[in-house]
């Protein structure tokens, strides 16, 4: 048997996913990083996308965050989000809405409006279709 590592993701809401799993692939601000079993401590920003989980029987869960914070320790990977959810519970329509609705504000110079958080809703609106396609990709 391959060695395990326990794997938390929890957001403000609710716990999204507990359970063991042999690696982690999580988005980091500077670049995604891979975790395996006894990796060095760190702690890291997450930017918004995509964190797989490859579970021990050879299955891979996607989940999607908002971004947030990866704690890495040598048996537990804890990641704390704002917003987490199943990939596949991603709702792609209105991800598409969001996507267009930030991108109409970003272009919009005749209103007072607050550029640091459009941007914020376009990227988040971008990772989660970048999720949604990546799932559709592997046909699930």
């Amino acid at each position: 048997m391959a060695m395990t590592i326990r794997v938390e993701i929890v957001s403000a809401e609710a716990e999204v996913f507990s359970g063991i799993a042999e690696m982690v692939i999580a988005p980091a601000v500077l670049g995604d990083v891979g975790i395996l079993p006894r990796h060095a401590q760190f702690l890291s920003e997450l930017r918004p996308g995509e964190v797989r989980v490859k579970l021990p029987e050879g299955e891979e869960e996607s989940f999607y965050v908002s971004g947030g914070f990866l704690e890495v320790q040598p048996h537990l990977v804890t990641v704390l989000s704002d917003t987490g959810l199943r990939a596949k519970d991603l709702d792609e329509a209105k991800a598409l809405e969001a996507k267009a609705t930030a991108e109409r504000t970003l272009k919009d110079r005749t209103t007072k409006i607050d550029y640091a958080k459009a941007q914020a809703e376009l990227a988040e609106a971008i990772a989660q279709l970048a999720a949604i396609r990546r799932l559709r990709k592997k046909g699930r």
